[in-house]
């Protein structure tokens, strides 16, 4: 499997370096990985962690094709401008900038979090507060959208409607 799993916890130490999780480097080596693109998440206190190949993926279609077209500054702005170019060492370890731990609030543990072809960095007690609220939100919106099917008289199950 091609994708970054899980949750794992590791020490952060006074100088910034961290230790990327023992599958995560697995995944990077099987792939090719030697360069990562860290950047503060734009949506959430956390670092984001990129494959450098799927991080230029993901930018070049979020290039506009009208380069002149102000909305489009902030996406760029926040996908670029604090973005940073990471190669861990022969150990597996990474050196996290002043601003990166800042921005994520992180101390001497940080929490990996697994995101397919993505993972984010998290202090650890923040990671399960947000882990708990997405699950919650995501049960709201089934709920919800069970409660509309129900309304509308559709099965879904099998997308249509109920025969009876």
């Amino acid at each position: 499997m091609s994708l970054f799993l899980g949750t794992i916890t590791n020490k952060l130490d006074k100088k910034g370096r961290v230790s990327i999780p023992a599958p995560y480097r697995s995944l990077m080596a099987r792939l090719g990985v030697e360069e990562l693109i860290l950047r503060p998440y734009h949506l959430d206190p956390c670092v984001e962690g990129w494959p450098q190949s799927a991080f230029e993926q993901y930018s070049a279609d979020a290039q506009p094709a009208d380069p002149f077209e102000d909305p489009q500054d902030d996406l760029l702005l926040t996908l670029f401008s604090q973005a940073e170019s990471i190669r861990p060492d022969s150990e597996g370890r990474v050196v996290l900038s002043e601003a990166l731990i800042a921005y994520a609030n992180l101390t001497e543990s940080v929490a990996f979090a697994g995101l397919g072809k993505k993972f984010q960095i998290w202090e650890p007690n923040t990671l399960k507060e947000r882990q708990a609220a997405a699950m919650k939100a995501r049960q709201e919106k089934q709920r919800a959208r069970e409660a509309l099917q129900t309304a509308l008289g559709i099965d879904g199950r099998r997308g249509g409607r109920d025969e009876a």
